[in-house]
């Protein structure tokens, strides 16, 4: 056998060993059971923002007020670490911010202490009063937020994310309600209007139980909630500068 004959059979293996890779890779049961792969999906060199549309004819001022929050996703989350987690939103007509104070704890901790922060945003366009920024200046880049739905009076859908330049972005999802839970068909209403860039998977039920008479903190984070339940304040510096 001559080395040409050699060489096309090496090529045709190895054409066929490609193939053989790619019908495994292509198979439904690895794309959604193979570590890799949940790797790669969860956390890929995806920088940019979804593309979406805050919701038409939002009404600010009705979506303001005490909400709880029923389900959360946060790119950097993948555990269920939170519980109590309510959201109470105000709009200054003055300076048409909008401010979420919020509350959480964390599942885990048996002094059940009660952390709170806020944030705040202005309405970068009125003409589209459900697309909010943030107004911290300590984000390198664009951090928007949008009320993707909501009836106002019973249950609501927001999302954040955050660009930087070559870094990760930073992706999370709200699923709010007025009252302590929400119906099935609510919730799978709302999670089907999540962007694909969302892994449902990761959306984690958020404990609304025995929530009253919580530990005060005595040392209140207004970023925890944004940067991943930390307190320390270099630790978050450090944080937001990989975002």
């Amino acid at each position: 056998m001559d080395r040409n004959s050699v060489f096309l059979i090496l090529a045709f293996s190895l054409l066929l060993i490609l193939e053989l890779l790619a019908a495994v890779e292509a198979s439904p049961w690895t794309r959604h059971n193979s570590n890799a792969h949940q790797t790669r999906r969860r956390s890929g060199p995806r920088n940019q923002c979804p593309k979406v549309k805050a919701i038409r004819n939002f009404d600010i001022e009705r979506m303001m007020g005490c909400w709880h929050v029923v389900q959360y996703y946060a790119s950097t989350e993948e555990l269920p670490e939170y519980a109590c987690m309510r959201s109470h939103f105000s709009f200054s007509k003055e300076d048409q911010h909008i401010t979420m104070n919020f509350s959480y704890i964390f599942a885990e901790d048996p002094l059940r202490e009660k952390l709170q922060g806020n944030i705040t945003w202005m309405i970068p366009k009125f003409a589209e009063p459900g697309h909010w920024q943030h107004t911290e200046d300590i984000y390198e880049g664009v951090y928007n937020t949008y009320v993707l739905d909501t009836d106002y009076d019973n249950w609501g859908l927001v999302m954040h994310c955050a660009e930087k330049k070559k870094h990760p972005r930073y992706l999370s999802a709200l699923l709010l309600a007025r009252k302590t839970e929400l119906a099935p068909n609510e919730i799978t209403f709302l999670r089907e209007k999540l962007p694909q860039d969302i892994d449902k998977s990761f959306m984690f039920n958020i404990g609304q139980g025995s929530c009253e008479n919580l530990m005060e903190s005595s040392q209140d984070d207004p970023l925890a909630y944004v940067i991943n339940g930390r307190q320390n304040a270099r630790e978050i510096f450090k944080v937001v500068n990989k975002l």
